[in-house]
């Protein structure tokens, strides 16, 4: 039931001690709004690194080879190991049942592309169908390379988004033909990449054609290949990782390399950096949390502190309540209206002031590894109820003090 003559009571005690008041709602509410600061930050982290693993899948092997530093079984360092075709089925052939998607790529670093008087000069990249989803490329138009386009050594090219602007302006790309280094290639279909731009400037192509027509024989440049994802982040990364280094080990044999050899033959395992990061990101969310909370007890502190010295100051009112015959649970309810009051207003101001911040700042905010910082409004209403519920314990010890007072010992009070 509403009280007006309690409500009353309230503000005029709130309005007699105006700064004790503020200082205390302003612990309060900086608490709860440092938290859903910080909750805000942790998820923009979150956010970022996430966008930074879209860019291809998270769950990618990446093979590629360079030069040896070690002499091994006779063999002197300095020398290329060049992957071919057959490392490649082999891969494919050993680890089947864990494989989701594959490919082996041939690249060409500083393609000429031409196009009626246009002219630049990107990355092109002969590979295999599955390259689209270990690239998370979306088609925009047309479509990706097929097998058979693999199978028949089809001169076929699929352009990204910023090469079609290049090159095309506003024109359609789809059945008209491109040059890369004066050779004929039909385009069938244009890309978008959430890489950007960068990702954008290349042009796909078979991996057969770009061996054939590029003079590559049998060699490629990298193989990619995607873990089966399991119901258990766990056991999909250690999946990946004794895959990632038995595919080291062999292709180490196969080409005589030395085990200990780390230029010679690489392999990346972006899952279990995302792990590392992922976990990383956790620590950060629970050090974000820790910060908050202990602000928030710092506040509820000073709540149970500004209620005892409420008390202390009216104990001789209380003693005449009490005198008058009001009942202990009476007395009780005063000071935890008053407490729950205080801390509510002071939450709920943080909360919306915190909340507002982030609206205006969070579009703003676009750093690689840091986008849209945000909070979850349901997770940060419940921390209010969870600060007025702390807010309620404290000022109950003060309250509870406040009912036991003899009415005869607080009418001597001064």
């Amino acid at each position: 039931m509403f009280d007006l003559e309690r409500w009353q009571e309230i503000f005029e005690t709130l309005r007699k001690n105006k700064l004790r008041t503020f200082l205390t709602g302003l612990s309060v509410a900086s608490g709860i709004f440092i938290l859903v600061i910080l909750l805000g930050f942790s998820k923009g982290l979150e956010n970022g690194v996430k966008s930074q693993f879209e860019r291809d899948a998270s769950n990618l092997i990446t093979v590629w080879t360079g030069v040896t530093t070690k002499g091994y079984k006779g063999l002197n360092p300095g020398r290329y190991v060049q992957m071919k075709n057959e490392n490649f089925d082999f891969i494919s052939q050993k680890y089947k049942s864990n494989i989701e998607h594959e490919t082996a790529i041939f690249s060409i670093w500083g393609a000429e592309i031409t196009y009626k008087n246009e002219n630049v000069n990107y990355q092109v990249r002969g590979v295999m169908p599955d390259h689209q989803f270990i690239e998370n490329a979306d088609m925009e138009t047309g479509r990706f390379v097929n097998e058979t386009d693999v199978e028949e050594t089809r001169k076929v090219a699929v352009i990204g988004k910023k090469l079609r602007q290049d090159l095309f302006k506003d024109e359609d790309p789809i059945n008209k033909e491109i040059k890369i280094y004066g050779i004929s290639f039909k385009v069938v279909g244009v890309f978008i990449d959430p890489g950007g731009e960068r990702e954008e400037q290349q042009a796909y192509i078979p991996l057969s054609t770009s061996q054939k027509v590029f003079g590559a024989g049998d060699n490629i440049r990298n193989i990619l290949v995607t873990v089966k994802m399991s119901d258990n982040f766990e056991d999909a990364v250690t999946l990946s990782n004794n895959m990632s280094t038995a595919i080291e080990t062999e292709l180490k044999q196969i080409h005589t390399v030395a085990p200990d050899d780390t230029s010679a033959v690489r392999v990346f395992n972006t899952l279990e950096e995302a792990k590392k990061i992922y976990s990383l990101i956790d620590t950060i969310q629970f050090v974000f949390w820790v910060i908050g909370v202990l602000t928030i007890i710092a506040g509820v502190v000073g709540v149970g502190n500004i209620m005892l010295i409420i008390v202390k100051e009216r104990t001789k009112e209380i003693g005449i309540r009490k005198a008058l015959g009001a009942l202990p649970l009476s007395i009780i309810g005063m000071i935890l209206q008053e407490a729950i009051f205080v801390t509510m207003f002071a939450g709920l101001f943080g909360l919306i002031f915190g909340l507002g911040l982030l609206e205006i700042v969070g579009p703003q905010v676009q750093h690689d590894f840091i986008k849209y910082p945000q909070v979850d409004f349901n997770i940060a209403l419940s921390a209010v109820f969870v600060l007025v519920f702390a807010g309620a314990v404290a000022g109950f010890f003060p309250a509870y003090r406040a009912a036991k007072i003899k009415p005869i010992v607080a009418l001597r009070d001064e």
